[in-house]
């Protein structure tokens, strides 16, 4: 039976019900079921645009029947929608009932915010916090396409919701940083010819991949005594050459490694010297250690009729838990875009963070105690001791942006406060990539060695404003 708006108004007003209690469930990837009708909620024809309606569809199997879930603090959640990266909200900040529920772009506002609460035997429901009222499959209608909004809480079937959990999100980024401590740059030996490395820690063993043929790296009990280890793809890739065909075959760019969700990834950019022709690929392991890489495809890709370049890719974990992907070189500057926690590539919009006349590149984003701070390698690379990198950042509330350097001056507009210039000795630094939020590794040209790039790693401190040192 489908119940009038009339009927409905007076069901909610002879059953006033108290709230159930709040309900904590795990950051993931879920889909949203009807108790009443068992079908899911999605955005309609999966659409990716502002203001797309939120219906109900049987099962499709589509990213638009996903969304991704995380805390924001309290009992709240966001809702995404893992096919267009927008939020589930009332439009409009509407608190009457019948409120129209849609997709937005996430602005951290409370109609986009949803506290969850047990209705036992495996439901839940959805209550707005702007509204106070809960997700509402409208007029109980059955049928695909029936519209979703909010109507105040009566605890009927339907505003009851199933949610299968189909990926699990991490849970907030880990912290060790010091306030103030002393600067610490590491005593390396072994093989110490790098150029832009990435750096992570497994189970006692540090690992280091960097620029060069087929993905190699080397390893280190301690950190500091570094030994060769093998490449990954020792003969390349063929799929490479279908979107960089000048590429040689064999050369990779800019790796970036991080342990998320118990695996490991391994982003990694195939491109050539001053061309947007590239492609970010990836492939990932149970371990590092067991060396039992799989070749995950291609992430995102460019050409000459884009503005930016996808090279320099870095694997970002926000403060809910949430993946995103940091990538970027010259051009148009450095780009974020949200990763599906199940494929681990790309969804939703690109973003902006940066762009800087004279070069930028390398972004390496970290959250830590309230803010996320992107550092770049601004400057030239490549170029022995005549290299001008060097390494600035700023930092945002948001993770999107606007990010700001020491001066309040954005790093859209060139703005960026330099962490590292070089010396003497290390011209040229850049190509960082930061642990956590107490490690930071990069290369410099070794002036004392006909300008080699070599390996640099150091303690990263913080000062009592919150803003990164050595």
């Amino acid at each position: 039976m489908i119940l009038s708006k009339k009927a409905l108004a007076a069901l909610s007003f002879a059953t006033t019900l108290v709230l159930p209690s709040a309900y904590a469930i795990d950051n993931g990837v879920y889909t949203i079921k009807s108790k009443y009708s068992a079908k899911f909620v999605e955005v309609a024809s999966a659409q990716t645009n502002d203001g797309a309606n939120v219906s109900q569809w049987a099962d499709t199997n589509h990213d638009t029947q996903r969304w991704l879930i995380t805390n924001i603090g309290g009992s709240n959640y966001s809702v995404i929608n893992l096919n267009s990266g927008k939020a589930l909200e009332v439009f409009d900040f509407s608190t009457a009932d019948g409120g129209n529920v849609v997709q937005y772009e996430y602005a951290n506002i409370a109609s986009q915010h949803w506290q969850i609460n047990d209705e036992g035997s495996g439901y839940v429901s959805f209550i707005n916090l702007n509204s106070g009222k809960a997700l509402d499959l409208y007029g109980f209608d059955g049928n695909d396409g029936a519209n979703i909004s909010q109507w105040s809480y009566n605890g009927s079937d339907a505003q009851q919701w199933q949610l299968t959990k189909l990926a699990n999100v991490e849970s907030t980024p880990f912290d060790p940083s010091t306030t103030n401590g002393a600067a610490d740059h590491w005593p390396l030996t072994g093989n110490l010819v790098t150029h832009d490395p990435t750096i992570g820690y497994e189970n006692g063993t540090w690992w280091i991949f960097q620029t060069g043929p087929g993905i190699y790296g080397k390893y280190s009990s301690n950190g500091v005594d570094w030994n060769d280890a093998l490449p990954i793809f020792s003969n390349g890739l063929s799929w490479w050459s279908n979107y960089v065909p000048d590429h040689d075959g064999i050369d990779v760019w800019a790796p970036e490694l991080k342990s998320y969700n118990g695996r490991s990834w391994l982003y990694y950019a195939i491109s050539t010297f001053g061309s947007r022709v590239s492609a970010i690929g990836l492939t990932s392991a149970s371990s590092v250690a067991t060396g039992n890489w799989r070749d995950d495809g291609l992430v995102i890709n460019t050409t000459n009729s884009n503005n930016y370049n996808a090279i320099d890719p870095d694997l970002v974990v926000a403060k809910d838990g949430a993946p995103w992907l940091a990538f970027g070189s010259w051009n148009t500057g450095i780009k974020l875009t949200r990763i599906n926690p199940m494929t681990m590539k790309p969804f939703g919009q690109i973003y902006s963070l940066a762009s800087r006349s004279g070069g930028i590149e390398a972004p390496t984003i970290v959250y830590r105690q309230g803010y996320y701070y992107l550092f770049v390698s601004v400057g030239k690379c490549c170029d022995g001791t005549n290299s001008t990198y060097r390494i600035a950042y700023g930092r945002s509330t948001d993770i999107r942006g606007p990010y700001l350097d020491k001066n309040g001056n954005n790093m859209l507009a060139g703005g960026g406060s330099i962490l590292d210039a070089g010396n003497n000795q290390w011209v040229g630094p850049g190509g960082q990539d930061i642990l956590n939020t107490d490690v930071i590794v990069r290369h410099a040209y070794d002036a004392g060695d006909n300008g080699t790039p070599k390996l640099l790693i150091s303690t990263l401190n913080w000062d009592a404003n919150g803003w990164p040192k050595y």
